[in-house]
This record gives structure tokens, C-alpha cells and sequence, in this order.
């Protein structure tokens, strides 16, 4: 295919067009991109830190736990959410929070009575 100064014309133009009109007809379907948030939580001492996190509906959550002594877990129930962290470790996941409401978050682990000790707050508002 031979470039012409038109056809090189005409895909500057459509691409600038993409550009300017594709946020409004994205914004006016409904399909906006998520806002994405990360957070890291430090687990030690049978503790997590924060204990709360808060996001919008929607959000796409980029979470690492990172645990300061032995192994832990971070489970959300609601969100099927259950990914073990080593000790000393770390686990990143992502998930999107397509609910509203509060949910706890916890270490299922069981090797050490303390784990129910280290929960937490997931709490997801309304858009």
C-alpha cells in the first residue's frame, strides 16, 4: 500500500479524533475504566496493617500483603479471596470490587491460635 500525503492525513485526523471523542462515548456506555487502587498490607504480630481499606465500587485492587514473621493468609469471603503469604514474604492479587458494603478480611491459617487475632476491614462504597 502506497502512503499518500491524504492517506497520512486522514489516519492523523482519526487518531486524533479516537483520542478526543473515545473518553465521552466510553463515559456516556458506561464502560469507564476502573480506578485502580494498590495498597500493601504488613502482617506481624498476629496483626495487619491497615486494618481498613477503603475503595469505590468497581475499583480494581492491587493488594500485597507482606508478612514481617511467620505465614499468614489474607481471606475475604465475599470475594472468594484466599492467598497465603510465607513467612518473611509476600503475595500481590488483584481483584475487582463489583459490591458495596463492609467485609472482613482475616488469616484462616490454624497452625497458631493467634491467626484469628489478625483481621481486618475491606469496606467498599457505593458509586
Amino acid at each position: 500500500m502506497k502512503l499518500t500525503r491524504r492517506t497520512i492525513g486522514l489516519l492523523i485526523i482519526g487518531t486524533g479524533a479516537c483520542v478526543l471523542v473515545g473518553p465521552a462515548v466510553v463515559r456516556l456506555f458506561g464502560q469507564e475504566a476502573p480506578n485502580r487502587r494498590e495498597f500493601t498490607v504488613v502482617a506481624k504480630g498476629f496483626r495487619f496493617s491497615p486494618a481498613r481499606l477503603e475503595v469505590m465500587q468497581d475499583d480494581l485492587v492491587k493488594l500485597t500483603v507482606r508478612s514481617e514473621d511467620v505465614a499468614y493468609s489474607l481471606t475475604i469471603d465475599e470475594y472468594r479471596v484466599a492467598k497465603r503469604v510465607p513467612a518473611g514474604g509476600s503475595t500481590t492479587f488483584e481483584f475487582r470490587t463489583d459490591r458495596a458494603g463492609t467485609f472482613p478480611f482475616y488469616s484462616n491459617l490454624t497452625s497458631d491460635a493467634r491467626h484469628s487475632e489478625a483481621r481486618g476491614q475491606l469496606i467498599v462504597r457505593a458509586r
